[in-house]
Parts: structure tokens; C-alpha cells; sequence
């Protein structure tokens, strides 16, 4: 039987790609953002998972406003770089694990979740921006791709987020061969980046956010669109995919690791939580 064993909370902001491949790390204002990484790094290197599910938002690199899914899953056995401009990314594609991810398909679909299931899908920074800083680019497993709209109204909820992570849950406890599973939510968290409120960040949510995802989920699921909005700016509502993230781990977790950062336009946020299955 597969098991989630953890969960990997993480903003994807495209700024942490260019820190990343521009040697920033040693760069007094992103010192402490790496040096926390490392530490998630460690681990995920620890945590030896044989399969990585990542719930992220597509921006419009393979979706488009013509038809853009409310949840969509990629199922192929690799994940091509996506072109967001100014070329791909000198990384390898992300290896895909078709077996599991039609196994999530049918079992979610089953749990009445209509999904977009994706022969193939290209992968941008929603998963990109992080994922180096916590593998440096040697893909320690394969990756299913969870796709979250957080770009097109109408959004899914985040109660309805929640209980997609809680449905991917019993997907993978029922999937019969033995896999060590990872769950990673990617996005936020406060930032604000059109509007009379351009640039608002929101660090004390940041950490009431990310406190509440750990100890009370259920409750922080309630919250609506709007609220997350008003709080975190416009472009926080990414944060429902750290809520997906946090639905498919137990109800009682082990805080790892937890980090918030406001240094620009984007509140940075980084939380490693450990599932025993409790």
C-alpha cells in the first residue's frame, strides 16, 4: 500500500528561479531564503520519496483563458519545461509516474472529481520556481502534476481544495504497490500584483496562514475567496493549493520546518510538515 509520509508548503515566485540561476545564493538579501531551502532540501533528501505529487497553478503556459480546468492531472511519463518567454529552463523534463497518476485519475473521478487528464502537460514555475532549490535540479522522484485554477474565475473554493487533497489521500492508500509519497503545494503567499493595492503584503497572515494550516486545516478550509483576498491580496488565493497540499496529509502532523519572508512584492513562505499517519 502507498503512504503519504510528508507535505512541502512552498511560494513558486518567479523570483526564486532567477535568484536560483543567477547564483544568488550567497547574496546577503538571499542568503537566508537558501539557506532555509537547504534545510528542506535535507529533508526531502532524508525522506527518500519514491513519488512526488505536486498541486500547482498553470500560468497560462498550458492552458489558456479559451479553457482553462478547474482541476486538471498530468498522467504521462514525463513532464516537458514549458517556454514562459525567454526559453526553457536548462533543466531535464520532470519524470512522470503514469501508473499512480491513473490510478489517482480513476479513484477521483470515482470520488466525483471531473478532472482534465492530461496526456501531456508542460510544467512552469508553479512547480519550476521551488523545485531546484529543493533538489538542485537532480529530480529525486517522479512528479504527478495537479493542476489547481487560481487564474480564471470561477475558482474552485478552498474547502473544495481541502477535500481534493483529502480524496488524493484515499487514492494513494489504496494504490497496491508499496510508494513513499510526498505531497507538495506551491503558490502565495500575500502578494498583491495589479490594482489600487499593488504590492500589498500581509507578513502577520503569512504566519497566521501558515500556523492554522498546521494545526487547525478543517476550520482554515471554511475561509472564503474574498477573506483570503482582503487579507493576502488578490493573488494570495494561491494558497488554496497549500490547502490541497494540507488535505492530503493526516489530521495531526509534525511541524519540520516553517519560514516566512516580505523582502519585495511577494510574501516568501516555506513549511515542511511530517505525516506519520496518525
Amino acid at each position: 500500500m502507498a503512504k503519504i509520509i510528508g507535505g512541502i508548503g512552498t511560494s513558486h515566485a518567479p523570483s526564486l528561479a532567477y535568484a536560483y540561476d543567477h547564483g544568488k545564493q550567497s547574496d546577503p538579501d538571499w542568503k537566508p531564503v537558501f539557506d532555509t531551502y537547504g534545510q528542506a532540501k535535507q529533508w526531502l533528501a532524508e525522506a527518500r520519496p519514491d513519488v512526488i505529487i505536486a498541486f500547482y497553478n498553470d500560468h497560462l503556459n498550458r492552458f489558456f483563458f479559451d479553457a482553462y480546468p478547474t482541476f486538471a492531472l498530468g498522467i504521462g511519463d514525463q513532464h516537458p519545461i514549458a517556454d514562459e518567454g525567454w526559453g526553457r529552463r536548462p533543466f531535464p523534463a520532470l519524470p512522470g509516474h503514469p501508473q499512480l497518476a491513473i490510478h489517482l485519475a480513476e479513484s477521483l473521478v470515482s470520488d466525483e472529481f471531473d478532472l482534465t487528464i492530461c496526456q501531456e502537460i508542460e510544467i512552469d514555475h508553479g512547480i519550476l520556481s521551488p523545485l531546484p532549490l529543493l533538489t538542485d535540479a537532480r529530480w529525486p522522484a517522479p512528479i504527478i502534476p495537479v493542476e489547481i485554477n487560481v487564474i480564471q474565475a470561477p475558482l474552485p473554493t478552498p474547502a473544495r481544495c481541502f477535500k481534493l487533497g483529502q480524496a488524493i489521500r484515499r487514492a494513494v492508500a489504496s494504490f497496491p504497490s508499496d510508494l513513499r509519497v510526498v505531497v507538495m503545494g506551491t503558490g502565495g503567499l500575500s502578494h498583491q500584483l495589479s490594482g489600487q493595492r499593488f504590492g500589498h503584503l500581509n507578513p502577520d497572515w503569512d504566519v497566521e496562514f501558515m500556523n492554522r494550516l498546521v494545526d487547525e486545516p478543517g476550520e482554515l478550509s471554511r475561509i472564503t475567496l474574498k477573506e483570503l483576498m482582503v487579507r493576502g491580496g488578490v493573488e494570495s488565493v494561491e494558497v488554496i493549493m497549500w490547502l490541497a497540499m494540507r488535505g492530503a496529509l493526516s489530521p495531526q502532523v509534525t511541524r519540520v520546518l516553517q519560514y516566512s519572508y516580505s523582502p519585495m512584492l511577494t510574501g516568501y513562505g516555506l513549511l515542511v510538515m511530517d505525516d506519520h499517519g496518525l
